[in-house]
């Protein structure tokens, strides 16, 4: 017997019996393919499609993995464990693990999270900028590094797979989802898709941080009728190409592992529902030999009603897509989708070709040998080495766009700046959404240096530094006033601004205090998108464009105070007035300042 039992399955390809011995398939000496298809013989109908399906933390047990032999768990924006402490993410991560391991065939579970500038749902997690401000650097070596540090963040709580990056080119600054954009050209995104390569390392599975990484969302996202978010977006074939395909080009060829399917439409056709876009175009003319994950209960779009129904379900599958995000109604989607194989309506043939793809990625990432949370990488979360990474990505993110006077960059030494403003001491304004919530919030969320302390900490012992939100209390002594300005945090569905663009009264009445005291003002802008400020640009001595600089704000500091020079250039052409949206490069309206535009100092 040679300690080994025989085991006879049926193939459910053609219902013959197949002998395999033991568990080949977690030999790694084996090919990986030779793994798969060992492996894809012994699955039953119930754990095929069990490793199509992928359920939301908040409504799946531990019991629940084992019972219906899941593939996959996600943490949806601001889903957590109690206490939100890396510890407690690894301890969660490996009660999941230890459950998915307790099925006949061992199969671990592959572990999704929104890690989209850092590891944004963890307090204590390094939150970098926004990929926008990583636009302007014009940076791909930074953004694999970025990619790096995120990973080894990631892998120190035990998850294995990114929802990053997003490579939607944002050609509608109207667009709530702008600030996830690298810009508005495909060039620009295609390059700064280098943070693949820190994601998941020189080759996937090659060291104990590499984790997955996904190219979303699949495509034109950025491209949408009047940028309204899950919009239409109304482009000829060509224009789709040249546009918002070359990002996804540019992914596959670094080997990404996933691709996440748009919210949005192709001229009235949903993404989750269109072959020709995953299967035609992705799969075989792109080659893409990862596998396909849908959004947020994306199937339950494509017919436009409430509730996903079995047509929306063999739609989605026999599109192409291979794992399906169905949060909540998870055991819902299996009992549909097993309906209608058997039905035969959706073929073997497409469910072994998801498995294929998936175990695929789950062999290649090492999940069989080591299916549990490393934690010598723990203490990574937060770490000194990143947060230094992070303030430097800050550094070279800030766009400067005027410097009247050469007011900039201010002396270190006996100096006196008063700073106000709702964005200067606020590090959930900072961070924007996607940071330890869906939609992100105000207030001390999470560790990290606030603009004004960055300030604080970067001027010299010999300098005052004077701080009021709002502006009270400035007189004619202060040599320069700082506003730290803009938006507040927001993500999807709340991010969208179909009317006005410009700052709100509360920004305005501060920056008219500081201006009415006859010291120079500088306005440091704190959003995730160019905004409508031509009108009040002329009364502001400089203004400096900070995007959304994450936890790091004393790398806004080194720009303010000439540590690091500003190098930073615009990734998005920066209207006159809203009523120019979209405007873009190249397409003949004048801008008040163009795409790649940005000051530095002179000395």
């Amino acid at each position: 017997m040679l300690g080994l039992i025989t085991i006879l399955t049926l193939s459910l390809t053609g219902g013959a019996a197949v002998a395999d011995t033991g568990t080949a398939w977690q030999d790694t000496r084996r090919p990986v393919k030779d793994r798969v298809e060992r492996l894809l013989a012994r699955m039953s109908l119930d754990e095929k499609i069990g490793q199509m399906t992928q359920a939301e933390r908040g409504s799946v047990t531990a019991d629940d993995i084992t019972r219906y032999r899941l593939g996959s768990v996600l943490s949806g924006g601001g889903s957590v464990p109690t206490p939100n402490t890396p510890e407690a993410w690894a301890d969660m991560y490996d009660g999941f693990q230890r459950a998915a391991l307790a099925t006949p065939l061992r199969i671990p579970i592959i572990y999704g999270v929104d890690a989209v500038h850092g590891h944004n749902n963890v307090v204590g997690a390094t939150i970098f900028p926004h990929n926008i401000g990583l636009g302007a650097t014009r940076d791909p070596e930074l953004a694999r590094r970025i990619g790096a540090a995120t990973a080894e963040e990631v892998a120190g709580t035990g998850l294995d797979w990114d929802f990053a990056p997003c490579l939607c080119v944002a050609r509608n600054d109207r667009w709530g989802r702008t600030y996830e954009s690298y810009g508005e050209v495909p060039e620009l995104p295609s390059q700064m898709s280098s943070i693949i390569d820190g994601i998941q390392g020189h080759r996937l599975g090659g060291s104990p941080t590499s984790i997955l990484a996904t190219a979303k969302h699949y495509v034109g996202d950025g491209g949408t009728a009047g940028g309204v978010d899950q919009g239409d977006t109304r482009l000829s074939e060509a224009e789709l190409r040249r546009v918002h395909l070359l990002p996804f080009r540019a992914a596959i060829k670094r080997g990404v592992g996933s691709v996440m399917i748009s919210f949005s439409s192709w001229n009235g056709v949903k993404l989750h529902g269109h072959k020709y876009l995953i299967t035609d175009v992705l799969k075989r003319e792109l080659r893409f030999s990862g596998f396909v994950i849908s959004d947020w209960n994306g199937i339950d779009q494509i017919d436009g009603q409430p509730g996903f129904t079995p047509e929306e379900v063999r739609t989605a599958v026999n599109a192409g897509i291979d794992m399906f995000m169905v949060p909540q109604e998870w055991r819902a989607f299996i009992d549909t989708l097993k309906a209608e194989v058997r039905a035969g309506r959706v073929p073997m043939s497409r469910i072994d070709d998801a498995n294929r793809r998936i175990l695929t990625k789950k062999i290649e990432l090492g999940l069989f040998e080591r299916p549990f949370t490393d934690r010598r990488y723990t203490r990574t979360v937060g770490s000194p080495q990143h947060r230094a990474l992070a303030r430097q990505a800050v550094a070279k993110s800030q766009v400067l766009l005027k410097n009247k006077g050469g007011v900039l960059p201010l002396d270190r030494r006996d100096n006196k700046i008063f700073v106000a403003g709702k964005n200067a001491d606020d590090i959930g304004n900072q961070s924007g959404g996607w940071t330890i919530t869906w939609q992100g919030s105000s207030g001390p969320i999470t560790p990290g240096t606030t603009i004004l302390e960055g300030i604080r900490q970067t001027a010299g012992r010999s300098s005052t530094v004077t701080y009021s939100k709002d502006g009270t209390g400035i007189d004619g002594s202060y040599k320069a006033a700082i506003a730290v300005v803009g938006e507040t945090p927001y993500a999807e569905f709340e991010g969208d601004r179909p009317g006005a663009m410009g700052l709100d009264a509360e920004d305005l009445a501060t920056i008219e205090r500081l201006r009415a005291s006859g010291v120079p003002v500088i306005v440091v802008l704190v959003s995730g998108r160019p905004l409508d400020i031509a009108a009040e640009l002329p009364k502001w001595d400089a203004l400096l464009a900070a995007w959304l600089p994450g936890t790091e704000g004393r790398g806004v500091a080194d720009v303010l105070f000439g540590v690091t020079k500003p190098t930073g250039k615009l990734p998005s052409t920066w209207m006159k007035s809203a009523s120019q949206q979209p405007i873009n490069r190249g397409d003949g309206q004048k801008p008040l300042f163009p795409f790649g535009y940005g000051l530095t100092y002179r000395k």
